[in-house]
């Protein structure tokens, strides 16, 4: 998970939490810190000591391309661009970027939404989407 905050209280900070109370493997990558809640963190992705083949991040739009070229030269084959709305909320060019180096893309949703028994702001985010014809697949 690129970007994670040192913000005890940033909503990246939260996911983070919440994905490792629910046991999935999550790595921290944030160039600024060495530890986040107990777990070891990583200045780059490429410092992993396992191979990384999923990444989501959580940065800027700026800081983005850096980090998707490095998930291109890892290996790197689906990326999670985080976002609310979809597509929109992502740069264009992370998008293309992706498609253009052969990596999967989620293109800007959140991961809450996709959480069983998550709170319920966010199972309604999933639910709309759905609805409205605009819940996301990777492309």
């Amino acid at each position: 998970m690129a970007g994670v905050s040192r913000n005890p209280r940033d909503f990246s900070r939260n996911l983070f939490r919440e994905l490792i109370r629910r046991q999935y493997e999550v790595i921290p990558v944030n160039p600024s810190t060495s530890e986040l809640d107990g777990h070891v963190s990583h200045r780059r992705i490429s410092d992993i000591y396992i191979p990384v083949k999923t990444v989501l991040l959580m940065t800027s739009r700026k800081a983005s391309m850096d980090v998707l070229r490095e998930c291109a030269d890892i290996g790197a084959d689906l990326v999670w661009l985080h976002g609310i709305q979809g597509e929109q909320d992502v740069d264009p060019d992370a998008v293309r970027f992706c498609r253009d180096h052969g990596i999967g893309v989620v293109p800007g949703y959140c991961p809450f939404m996709f959480l069983e028994r998550a709170a319920l702001f966010h199972r309604l985010h999933g639910y709309v989407a759905k609805l409205i014809g605009k819940y996301p697949h990777y492309h």
